[in-house]
């Protein structure tokens, strides 16, 4: 039984390691950061819903992490956009923004495809699509929540309120990362959902 464990452990560090390592080469090959105005959309929530949802919430919240780290040093080395101001503003808040927020979103991640996957019980096949598609939505709603209770009456972010010309947080929201986000979820939750079923069935195997 012991030895069975350990080779298990072995086997979940491994395919963690491979998910970070995607994370990685997603990075350095632009995919982690796409400048879109004064944010960044990123495809590494893919990996991350990947992850989480087939490894649990531990992955998830590490794969978040790793996610987190890379928002991070754009913040600090002055490639993060809005970000790089926040950072100048409050070093420990903007922390919490890149990294918390992402780690939040992993584990998150996990728990709602496990409530679903509970639901789908024959198949189990649209779950992984509900699954894939909360990574993204839940990094938006966690970063951009988080910039509005800490950030929003900052400069930089007033500045860009009335250049949309936004009534209230919501809509300022929505004016900054609607179509960005759109593209993100429907991308991650196509591919995510495709990958994450197909490579549940060889996991098994």
């Amino acid at each position: 039984m012991e030895t069975k464990t350990k080779k298990l452990n072995t086997k979940l560090l491994v395919q963690l390691a491979l998910l970070v390592a995607i994370q990685v080469v997603m990075r350095l090959l632009g995919l982690g950061r796409v400048p879109i105005g004064p944010l960044n959309m990123s495809f590494l929530t893919l990996p991350i819903a990947v992850g989480a949802m087939l490894l649990g919430p531990l992955a998830g919240g590490i794969l978040g992490g790793v996610f987190g780290l890379f928002s991070l040093w754009d913040a600090i080395s002055g490639a993060g956009g809005m970000t790089s101001f926040f950072f100048q503003n409050s070093p420990v808040s903007t922390v919490i923004l890149c990294v918390g927020m992402r780690i939040l979103m992993g584990v998150c991640c996990a728990l709602i495809f496990r409530l679903f996957a509970k639901l789908d019980k024959d198949e189990k096949t649209w779950s992984y699509f509900v699954g894939a598609i909360s990574a993204p939505l839940l990094n938006t709603i966690f970063f951009m929540g988080y910039i509005i209770l800490v950030f929003y009456n900052t400069e930089i972010v007033q500045n860009s309120v009335a250049s949309k010309g936004a009534l209230n947080p919501i809509a300022w929201v929505v004016a900054l990362v609607g179509v960005q986000g759109l593209i993100e979820a429907v991308a991650v939750c196509i591919i995510g959902g495709i990958l994450a079923k197909v490579l549940s069935k060889v996991i098994r195997k």
